[in-house]
């Protein structure tokens, strides 16, 4: 079930395949998800995607990396929200790296949390 899935857990699985390093501390305090050699990327669900362009923008000025987006899509519907992304992206000539993740790129699927006592 997609509602079991963490942003974390698309982190670690991309980042670590892509051979880069999560959660990367700013001098400003902000941390980056994910950061390549070339990109410095943010990772957030659909219905997120106009946060996502000014994060991954923001921390594009702070490290001098490109900027990147992951965008997960929970369910089908969730399609409707990369347009927009691209849109933007394109419109105002951005130049944001966008890749695409769904809860089936996720192998296995992560455990729930734990239940309270």
């Amino acid at each position: 079930m997609a509602s079991t899935y963490r942003e974390k857990d698309f982190v670690e699985a991309w980042c670590g395949a892509s051979q880069g390093r999560s959660e990367v501390r700013q001098a400003d305090r902000t941390r980056i998800d994910c950061v390549t050699d070339e990109y410095a990327i943010e990772f957030d669900f659909g219905h997120k995607w106009a946060e996502a362009i000014g994060q991954a923008l923001f921390y594009s000025a702070q490290s001098g990396l490109r900027p990147g987006v992951v965008l997960i899509l929970k369910k089908p519907g969730d399609i409707r929200y990369l347009a927009r992304l691209e849109k933007a992206n394109q419109h105002h000539n951005l130049n944001i790296q966008i890749w695409v993740m769904r809860p089936s790129d996720l192998s296995p699927a992560p455990a729930p949390p734990p239940s309270g006592p």
